[in-house]
């Protein structure tokens, strides 16, 4: 069993790397919208599979350099061109010539130079990291959410998840959600809060589930985007994840948020809590109603009006979120 030092040494750790990290942005603190995420797949499929190409071809040898680093290709000179296969790097090439081969092949593995390059630079190496996400860490992991590249951070995610030392991550966690300074905060956010649908394997005890809770609320009530989709998500962990009165209580709070995006989240949530907590129902409603009257977003007051026809309704599917036509 952990020791109560090691959950705090791993928050420590990862908030004194942070403030390294936003010491190079030279103050400016606004999040950046990542782009959408796409898995990360390697090796990709090879090139000779679709050629039919046997092993008694692959007699030939070349050689593949990048950034002075070197490569053994084997080379197979076939009628329909020439192919290389490179086994450190898992990946084929294919071309009319050896060298276009050896050309298309450093093409196809860019991407993966450029991935190893990223964690490397997020561990602090000096050049690209050439190990598996397995041998990392809860200490690099966590430093990985925040890289640039959505695929490294969502296999961050899960290599910690499947690590198991969820209580010992936990204040680590909340940390994550607290931070408003870092720019690439909203995918780990999104990722701290996709890990937060079974927050009391993090937080065995109530106190430390209502220390994450609130850090949920205080993330959802000052929000000035939604990028990454962090800021729904938050809601939908509340709302339909979390479901206690605390949780409760505050998506009804957060209704009146002063943040339009928080109370988008809220409302949405609401719906959800009324499917987990039917004795809240009457007072959703309420606060919704208020909601369609006095909240300052045209688009805001019909999005409670539908979702309250929709919980009276009982539907099981409840109107479209309304998206501000000036979101970036």
């Amino acid at each position: 069993m952990a020791s109560i030092s090691e959950p705090l040494q791993l928050k420590a750790e990862l908030e004194a790397w942070v403030e390294q990290e936003v010491a190079h942005q030279q103050g400016d603190y606004r999040a950046i919208k990542p782009g959408h995420y796409q898995p990360w797949r390697w090796p990709l499929h090879p090139v000779s599979y679709d050629y039919h190409i046997p092993a008694s071809e692959w007699h030939g040898q070349a050689t593949l350099t990048y950034e002075g680093e070197t490569f053994a290709v084997a080379v197979a000179r076939t009628p329909w061109g020439v192919f290389g296969r490179c086994e450190d790097l898992r990946a084929e090439g294919r071309g009319e010539t050896e060298a276009e081969m050896l050309e298309n092949l450093l093409d196809t593995c860019e991407p993966l130079f450029e991935r190893q390059s990223e964690v490397g630079q997020l561990l602090g190496l000096s050049g690209r990291y050439r190990g598996r996400m397995r041998d990392l860490e809860a200490p690099e992991l966590l430093r990985l959410f925040y890289s640039q590249d959505r695929a490294i951070a969502h296999d961050a995610q899960k290599e910690l998840e499947t690590k198991g030392g969820l209580a010992t991550d936990g204040p680590a966690l909340i940390s994550i959600l607290n931070e408003r300074r870092h720019r690439h905060r909203r995918t780990a956010q999104w990722l701290v809060l996709d890990l937060f649908e079974d927050i009391k394997s993090y937080f065995p005890c109530p106190q430390a589930e209502s220390e994450a809770v609130q850090a949920i609320g205080n993330l959802m009530r000052d929000a000035e985007d939604d990028f990454a989709r962090t800021i729904y998500k938050a809601g939908v962990v509340l709302g339909g994840h979390i479901c206690t009165e605390e949780s409760a209580e505050l998506i009804l709070s957060l209704m009146s948020a002063p943040s339009r995006i928080a109370r988008r989240s809220a409302m949405h949530a609401s719906f959800h809590l009324c499917e987990w907590m039917p004795t809240r129902k009457e007072q959703v409603a309420e606060t919704l109603s208020a909601a369609a009257k006095s909240d300052p977003e045209p688009m805001l007051r019909e999005y409670c009006k539908g979702l309250i026809r929709d919980i009276e309704n009982e539907r099981i599917d409840h109107i479209a979120e309304p998206i501000f036509p000036d979101e970036p």
